[in-house]
């Protein structure tokens, strides 16, 4: 039997503890890796009208809760299985950050509109009860024939205002979402920060403030740090997506890490929402969603 010396022996014991160490950071790499959702600072809210658009809806909060997202958003309400949707949220223990109580059609920019946003607005509460949810999208609209921007964007004051004692009674928040004309949203009243911010600071109340979407923000204006800096006492919620494509963070020209960075240190803790396409598959845009959350 050959013999073997003490500095083979530690050699060969290192080599085996050395390859341990490295099965085991794998495998706990591996298992991190399976629900990327799980980030250190940032909580992100999967579209579910964007992401798994092949699958059944309810299928798609599976997915979101699978990848380990802590909440998931999405469009219109009405036209939803809303029992549904809070039973199966409740048992994955997953949230509903927002979504959709007032769209584009019709305006919220035409005071004819304001009696049924108003009507729209109390009935969408309730909904929002029933799925545990804080917040409600609201949209400007549309142009209005024969309306300058500034008369636009009185009549969405109006409408807010009207509607602000009700989203403060029952707790819950209108956000209202600019969008961008250049590429998405052409013919929209309501663009870019300063009008939004301007908008919610005459509303005036705790209870109406900006869904702050920085992919039409960085279409519309750029300078996404500053700007959310001057308008921070406005933001409700925080959407996002990279351009150009629409598509997850680090597919296009956007420095989230730096962003998101800002978004924390300005004290933002909420949801930020996922409203993007993944560019590739659900897996790979929800690493690259984590990896901007490295900071």
């Amino acid at each position: 039997m050959a013999s073997i010396n003490r500095r083979t022996f530690m050699g060969a014991a290192a080599a085996v503890a050395g390859a341990s160490r490295l099965a085991l950071g794998e495998a706990r790499v591996e298992k991190e890796t399976s629900t990327p959702g799980k980030t250190p600072h940032t909580r992100f809210a999967a579209n579910v009208e964007m992401w798994w658009t092949k699958l059944p809806f309810l299928d798609r909060i599976r997915q979101a809760a699978k990848l380990g997202f802590p909440a998931v958003e999405f469009w219109p309400y009405k036209g939803k299985d809303i029992e549904a949707i809070a039973k199966l949220t409740q048992d994955l223990g997953i949230a509903v950050a927002q979504f959709t109580a007032w769209g584009f059609v019709p305006g919220l920019n035409d005071p004819k509109n304001h009696d049924q946003f108003v009507k729209t607005i109390e009935e969408a509460c309730p909904v929002a009860h029933k799925l545990r949810c804080k917040k409600m999208t609201v949209v400007g609209g549309n142009d209005q024939p024969g309306m300058t921007q500034a008369q636009m964007h009185e009549n969405i004051i109006t409408g807010l205002k009207r509607a602000a004692p009700i989203a403060e009674k029952q707790d819950v928040m209108l956000i209202l979402e600019s969008m961008n004309i250049r590429v998405d949203h052409k013919g929209h009243c309501l663009y870019g920060s300063p009008d939004a911010v301007r908008i919610c600071r005459a509303v005036g109340s705790t209870h109406v403030k900006i869904n702050w979407d920085l992919y039409h923000m960085q279409i519309s204006e750029g300078d996404l740090c500053g700007r959310l800096r001057e308008g921070f006492d406005q933001v409700g919620y925080l959407q996002l997506a990279d351009h150009p494509g629409r598509c997850e963070p680090g597919t296009g020209e956007i420095h989230y890490n730096r962003v998101l960075k800002e978004a924390y240190d300005l004290g933002y803790r909420g949801y930020v929402g996922l409203e993007c396409r993944p560019k590739e598959d659900e897996m790979t845009a929800a690493r690259r969603v984590a990896a901007a959350d490295v900071w």
